[in-house]
Formats: C-alpha cells, structure tokens, sequence
C-alpha cells in the first residue's frame, strides 16, 4: 500500500512537522553538580531545570515531543523520496479549516477535533457484521470498507466507524461509514462506501443519504467522500487515495489563512 500514499497528504504530513519543529526548542539532557550532589538537568530556552522538578518534567516530555517529530519528518521524508523528484508542495501547509455541519435547523457544529472526539466508534448495531472482515478490534460489514480501514490505520489517520450523528431534517441519527480526522488541518471528513450498486433499492437509498448529507450543508468531495463497488468492479483503494488527496489540497488551497 506504500505505493498509494497521497502525495498532497504526504507533503501535509511533512509540512506540519517542520512547522512543529520550527516553534520547538532544542532539549538537552546534562549533568550538573549542585550543593555537592550530581543532579540530571534539562536545557531549554537558554535556562535549566532539574529533570525531577514540575517543570523539568513538562520539558521531558516536550524533548520526546520533538525526538518523535523529527522521526516522523524523517519517515515522510524518506517516503517521499522513494516516489517524488521535487520537493513536498508548499501550498499544502497546515493550518485550522473550519467546515460546519447543519444538525438542527439553525445549529452547526464545527467538524474539529473536539466534534472527532465526541464521536463513539463503531456504534451501530442495525446491521449484520461478518467476522471474515475482522481488523483492529472491529467486524467491518465488507471486506471492502476493512480494506478502507486498513488503509487509514496505515496512513496513520484516525477514524470513527459507523458513528452516530445528527443531521439536519432528520428526526434521528445516522451512521456514516467513517468519520476520518485530519490532525494538521484540525478539521474532519465523513467516508460512506457504497455495495451493491447494481441493486434498485439500495440505489434508493444511496439517492437519500446523498441529499441527507447535502442539505446538511456538506459539499461532496471536499466535506464527504463517496467511494463505490460492485461485483463486476471491486473496491480498489487506488480510487480513495486520489479522492482523498484532491479533499486535501482543495481544502489546504480553499481554505487558507
């Protein structure tokens, strides 16, 4: 799968971490003799604090912050060398987006991390899961939206799957596929997979989730992702990464500061 990672998303992921790391100071651990004793000190800021002190301990964990940054940064880039010549795109620069959901007639909720975090995973039960689609914990209703997970879980995204939320017009909640959070843009896309597209009734009811999440003032494309398969054309996760990608770099050129 390492073949599809987007590329707008990687250069994001790159992006955000020099960002990071450009507002992080440099740590160092040092011994210090003090009052006849040989005490471990942390440096930040041009001060020291001792290691076992409140704020010693506050830039510890700041100092493992910035080792993990810099280890990611060296992943992605090292990924992106594999695949790409040029250098990550500048334009897919982290920043806050704020995109609303309508959940009442006049009340919104911004889709951020605090709306991502509210979310309970995997709260349908409607539904027959198959335990052939095991991952991670969670029976996934195809095999097709276990593969989506995969692929998320890989690319490091967090997801919600099948949570319920509100939807304006409606006089009860939904479950979409997947709720996915895009950390370096603070902002959430809703995944709904669709099977059996060659079924008159199910197309149906694809017609009405399709107005549901619109007139709730989701744009496709750039707040919702719609993927499809039928048995003559399975999923091919080849297709969401290229949607996922164009969403990330509409929403980091649209959506700008």
């Amino acid at each position: 799968m390492n073949k599809y990672v987007p590329k707008e998303f990687l250069a994001l992921k790159i992006n955000y971490c020099k960002k990071c790391l450009n507002g992080m100071p440099d740590y160092a651990v040092a011994e210090r003799v003090k009052r006849g004793k040989l005490r471990k000190v942390i440096k930040a800021n041009n001060h020291e604090y001792f290691l076992d002190s409140k704020l010693g301990k506050e830039y510890l964990k700041k100092m493992h912050k910035r080792k993990q940054t810099e280890c990611q940064l060296k992943i992605y880039e090292t990924i992106w060398s594999c695949h790409f010549n040029d250098e990550p795109l500048p334009e897919c620069m982290p920043h806050k987006v704020i995109r609303t959901l309508r959940i009442d007639t006049d009340k919104y909720v911004v889709m951020d991390k605090a709306f991502f975090d509210s979310l309970k995973n995997d709260d349908n039960s409607k539904y027959i899961k198959y335990k052939s689609n095991y991952f991670n914990g969670i029976f996934y209703r195809s095999a097709a939206e276990r593969d989506i997970a995969i692929f998320y879980t890989y690319l490091g995204i967090p997801f919600k799957y099948e949570p319920s939320i509100m939807l304006a017009g409606l006089n009860k909640p939904v479950n979409p596929d997947f709720i996915i959070y895009i950390e370096e843009l603070d902002t959430c896309f809703i995944h709904e997979h669709f099977g059996m597209k060659d079924s008159s009734d199910y197309l149906t009811t694809t017609k009405i989730k399709y107005g549901n999440y619109t007139n709730a003032g989701l744009i496709p494309d750039l707040d919702i992702l719609f993927t499809h398969d039928i048995g003559e054309m399975p999923f091919d996760i080849r297709y969401l990464s290229a949607k996922l990608n164009a969403a990330i770099y509409c929403k980091t050129i649209t959506f700008s500061a």
